[in-house]
């Protein structure tokens, strides 16, 4: 069977966008273009690593093969819609249903329970109340990816971040609020789930600005359990959930970025989907 490597990196655009028929920006389409040999980084045994089929001409065809593996960079409706069109048969893709439910498991509220003092808001009074106790808060869109949807508050909200705010709840049903932390390292752990069972990768230590992702940095596991002080009971809580809560309805690649602080380790997110993270693990073997 051919295995066939779809590099996508527009994927959390389109989680956050919903639109089956939605077009990200050029930006996105030309690291696609530019950088889709790092999915043989991670599966070398791949017959083909290809951009997203967004990014080219659509006289460039897949395979109509239903004798071939498709391991794209993440699943979403774009990218099943895209292949559909240029023939790739339904059996080589999840269900509707199952990237209904990718999608919904990407929702950050998912993760509440691991975030006691994060909450969902709906209204203007619920996000004062948070600045009110912590001063400094981070309003995040529930669906966002590569820094895009965080909105940063002190003191008060502005009239933009009132709007901001209100725009949010309406597409998203709400938006997240958590104080803003004094952030010592980024680090993720790294695993792969098989819809039973959860396979750790290792961790990964990577570099933000304000949210947005900089760079990985290819350490050993020993080096960032140094560094971070992450306990074994937090882990093992984290994982318990996992196995119960998002392993019985995804198969594939997972990471979970935590956030170092003086105050101690805090789950930031989850993405359901390859990352570069996962990319690091691999490459320092």
């Amino acid at each position: 069977m051919d295995v066939i490597c779809i590099f996508n990196p527009e994927h959390d655009l389109c989680l956050a966008n919903g639109n089956s028929n939605y077009m990200p920006p050029e930006s996105a389409l030309k690291f696609a273009r530019e950088s889709a040999g790092l999915m043989q980084i991670l599966y070398p045994e791949a017959t083909l690593c290809l951009p997203s089929p967004l990014a080219f001409d659509s006289s460039r065809q897949f395979s109509s093969s239903a004798n071939q593996h498709i391991i794209p960079w993440g699943w979403n409706m774009v990218l099943r819609n895209h292949l559909l069109k240029q023939g790739v048969p339904e059996s080589c893709m999840p269900s509707v249903a199952a990237l209904d439910a990718i999608r919904k498991l990407q929702h950050r509220s998912t993760l509440l329970p691991l975030q006691p003092q994060t909450i969902a808001a709906t209204t203007r009074e619920e996000v004062d109340e948070m600045i009110a106790r912590y001063n400094a808060v981070v309003m995040k869109a529930p669906w966002s990816g590569s820094g895009r949807g965080l909105r940063w508050v002190t003191g008060e909200m502005s009239a933009h971040d009132i709007s901001w705010m209100q725009k949010v709840v309406r597409n998203q049903d709400c938006v997240m609020v958590e104080p803003r932390r004094t952030v010592l390292h980024d680090f993720a752990l790294e695993y792969m789930s098989d819809g039973s069972d959860l396979r750790f990768e290792g961790y990964s230590l990577f570099e933000s600005l304000n949210g947005v992702y900089r760079r990985n940095l290819l350490v050993s596991d020993a080096e960032v359990r140094n560094l971070v002080s992450f306990p074994d009971d937090q882990r093992q809580q984290l994982e318990s959930w996992l196995l119960q809560h998002i392993v019985p309805q995804y198969r594939g690649p997972l990471g979970v970025d935590i956030l170092h602080t003086p105050e101690g380790c805090f789950v930031s997110e989850i993405n359901l989907r390859h990352t570069m993270g996962l990319l690091a693990c691999r490459k320092r073997g």
